[in-house]
């Protein structure tokens, strides 16, 4: 990933074709996506495209690191002093309990992108390298909570790894089923889990 903040490691041209790139995703979905679709979007040749991209792959593993990226800079920059409060807005942020179309359409982007990482090396880096910072985000919030006494002392990476699980599998159910309640459901099942290991009952 390199040493460079999100902000500072994409130029406006990279990040104008991110953004086409998103857009073409969301309504045509990966199987429809091209770079002459990317090239439309943006308005520009695909000679434009290939200058900072060799394919449509190296593209769509830039678009993953900016995804993970974007991810990042949410997360930090709003998430505060309160671990119980910050846990709530990073599970809010993954499961949306009343997604908008948007975040609905995103979500699955993301699973047919997932999809692509079981045969991909590269894509499965990526995808490797998400999971790992979404991780890293919520360990890091149960140690800060363990540190100022909000949660009992408990094993920080063990309990992430789960929520994470628990995560990723809704939202392949979200975007794959029509269980709509499933979300719901899961919402609530991670509530009592963490309050269960995080909080004291004695």
């Amino acid at each position: 990933m390199g040493t460079d903040s999100p902000a500072e490691k994409w130029n406006p041209a990279e990040e104008e074709i991110m953004q086409a790139t998103y857009e073409v995703l969301l309504d045509r979905g990966y199987p429809g996506l091209s770079i002459s679709q990317i090239a439309d979007e943006l308005g520009k040749s695909k000679a434009a495209l290939y200058y900072h991209y060799d394919s449509k792959e190296d593209l769509l593993v830039a678009f993953l690191e900016f995804a993970v990226d974007r991810f990042e800079t949410v997360v930090s920059t709003e998430t505060g002093d309160n671990p119980d409060e910050d846990l709530e807005h990073v599970i809010e942020k993954l499961l949306p309990l009343r997604p908008n179309e948007e975040q609905r359409q995103t979500q699955e982007v993301m699973i047919a992108l997932r999809s692509q990482a079981v045969t991909n090396e590269a894509f499965k880096e990526q995808f490797t390298q998400m999971d790992e910072q979404i991780a890293a985000t919520i360990e890091n919030i149960i140690r800060q909570g363990i540190k100022n006494g909000t949660f009992r002392d408990v094993d920080a990476t063990r309990i992430a790894e789960h929520v994470l699980a628990i995560v990723n599998g809704t939202m392949y159910t979200r975007a794959t089923t029509t269980r709509e309640d499933a979300t719901a459901i899961t919402r609530v099942s991670i509530s009592s889990y963490l309050d269960s290991e995080l909080r004291s009952h004695t």
